[in-house]
């Protein structure tokens, strides 16, 4: 009994750290937006100068990803807070129906894993090279900590406890 309210207690950690990022994001929209043009200018490139993409300054290519991202980011908390719910109430249940429980806890938190590795490590990182200038750094290290975090809890939660 003990592992599976120790699981739900990681989801809901984990929902709450996804929602209270997107709520970040939402609550500092303007600051949020001139980070994503900032990276996806490519401005300030001058370790790696030259990249295969190119720069993307058009608002509204900005304005989506960034939908993407806080939408990534809001789905993955809210899910997950689904999750959290379900497995809270199947604490008692037949291990199958725990088992069972746990599908949205694992959807939000896989999708925290497509959020801070796919686009800000994928995209920002590797595409955008986001890693050459300071506040990209910081950027990532923090989608890095988020990252393991959801992948963490991921494994843990996938595993059986019964």
């Amino acid at each position: 009994m003990y592992l599976r309210i120790l699981k739900t207690v990681f989801v809901v950690l984990i929902a709450l750290l996804c929602l209270v990022y997107a709520a970040q994001n939402i609550a500092n929209l303007e600051a949020c937006r001139a980070a994503f043009a900032y990276v996806m200018s490519n401005a300030d490139h001058k370790i790696y100068p030259v990249s295969f993409g190119p720069a993307i300054t058009n608002p509204a290519l900005i304005w989506l990803a960034l939908v993407f991202v806080v939408g990534g980011e809001l789905s993955a908390g809210l899910l997950s807070a689904k999750g959290a719910l379900d497995m809270w109430s199947a604490r008692k249940a037949p291990a199958g129906d725990f088992r069972n429980a746990k599908k949205y806890a694992l959807i939000g938190s896989g999708l925290g894993i497509v959020v801070w590795l796919g686009f800000f490590s994928v995209i920002g990182g590797a595409f955008f090279q986001m890693w050459q200038t300071t506040a990209g750094q910081a950027s990532m290290s923090d989608a890095f900590r988020f990252l393991l975090a959801c992948g963490l809890v991921f494994i843990i939660v996938s595993m059986p406890e019964d």
